[in-house]
């Protein structure tokens, strides 16, 4: 049975490993190999999940894990980008454990706390082309707005933008 929770510092490791392996799973045919392995040494490495566990705040609410017994197979977070809205900045899977309502859990529980924040929209980034990503969020009520150019490489990708009533 999947329990979903607040991260606690023993989750870093696997939150660093699905994080790592679920950004190279997704992003494998979008981006450079370069790019890919960049993005994972910036964001998801033990110092800095460590520091985003034991550090939370409504602009960054922490991280959530979905625990199968002590073993993390997935991980999600989001934060407050203004007083009612909210915005989920990552989550991924284990990729064997895809299609089994887990990305789903970890999504209410950052959704849950952001509307205990008072936050009645939620947005998400996408990159164009993510047909893992874009298909999850669509089936959840999330609305196409945008295009725009990635934030940290405008040159190799696009991020669209969505976002839903919550």
């Amino acid at each position: 049975m999947i329990e979903v929770v607040r991260a606690r510092p023993e989750h870093v490791k696997g939150i660093v490993s699905v994080c790592s392996d679920g950004y190279r799973a997704t992003y494998k045919d979008l981006h450079t190999q370069e790019y890919i392995e960049k993005v994972i040494s910036d964001f998801y490495n033990d110092e800095r999940v460590l520091n985003e566990v034991e550090n939370s705040s409504k602009n960054w609410g922490g991280y959530f894990v979905a625990l199968d017994g002590n073993q993390v197979v997935g991980a999600a977070g989001g934060g407050m980008t203004s007083d009612d809205t909210g915005e989920l900045f990552v989550i991924y899977l284990d990729q064997t454990r895809r299609n089994e309502g887990i990305g789903s859990l970890l999504l209410e529980a950052v959704t849950d706390q952001q509307r205990a924040w008072g936050a009645t929209t939620q947005w998400v980034s996408v990159t164009k082309d993510n047909q893992k990503g874009i298909p999850f969020y669509e089936s959840r009520g999330f609305i196409f707005q945008s295009e725009q150019d990635n934030w940290l490489n405008a040159k190799e990708t696009k991020t669209l933008r969505y976002k839903r009533e919550i």
